[in-house]
């Protein structure tokens, strides 16, 4: 199961929050980094729609954390719900815990009872922890009433989706994060054609990267339609 749990809970090594255009989500990205500080939350809740970028929020968390010497474990519920809540065991003694799509085992009582007990050792132990989900605490259908007091505890953030401009500097950022070089009229065309979540189009960004190094090529919309056969 150790072998299995490692290769599940590898975090990107983009999701940084170097990579981040937060838009409208700046306040958020400032509460995850003061965490370490005096002044920042050991606990903070984070919820969104798909493609709202939580997941990438707390593995750079993490990033954030390991270079500040603290170590971290992120844990993505929905890939982990089949192994069963004993992959909790110990993740308290990391100075910070990620529990990520906290949705996908909301209703379960093992799980519930296991995350009741990790949230009161973590707060014991006076780590840090982060939890993401699709919706607020109130929402996702926890049956233990003492957990979803103890998810109640903390700030909670609603991570905002980002509108089309943004998308476009997001998409731009990430491109020159690659050192690609990529224009505000490529990157327009290919919002508009291409998926509308950012995960999808920073994917598509990857295929695109690849694509212009094989050919030698320069990204241009011409290039773009026939690389996607759009």
């Amino acid at each position: 199961m150790n072998q299995q749990l490692t290769l599940s809970v590898a975090i990107r090594d983009d999701a940084r929050f170097a990579n981040y255009y937060a838009g409208p989500n700046e306040q958020i990205v400032q509460a995850l980094q003061q965490q370490w500080t005096v002044r920042g939350e050991p606990y903070i809740y984070l919820w969104g729609s798909p493609g709202s970028g939580c997941s990438h929020l707390l593995q750079a968390s993490c990033h954030y954390a390991e270079g500040l010497g603290h170590q971290s474990v992120y844990l993505p519920l929905d890939e982990l719900a089949d192994y069963g809540p004993a992959v909790l065991d110990g993740m308290d003694q990391l100075p910070l815990v990620a529990l990520d799509h906290l949705q996908a085992v909301a209703g379960r009582s093992d799980w519930e009872e296991a995350l009741f007990h990790l949230f009161n050792r973590i707060r014991d132990r006076q780590s840090h922890l982060l939890i993401a989900a699709g919706q607020p605490p109130a929402a996702l259908g926890i049956q233990l009433p003492d957990l979803l007091s103890r998810l109640n505890w903390g700030v909670s953030y609603a991570v905002q989706e980002l509108d089309d401009n943004d998308k476009i500097l997001a998409l731009l950022l990430r491109a020159r994060r690659r050192g690609l070089n990529l224009s505000d009229d490529v990157a327009r065309f290919i919002l508009t054609r291409g998926p509308r979540d950012m995960q999808g189009l920073f994917d598509l960004l990857e295929r695109l990267d690849a694509a212009s190094l094989a050919a030698q090529r320069k990204l241009t919309i011409p290039f773009v339609k026939a690389e996607l056969q759009w």
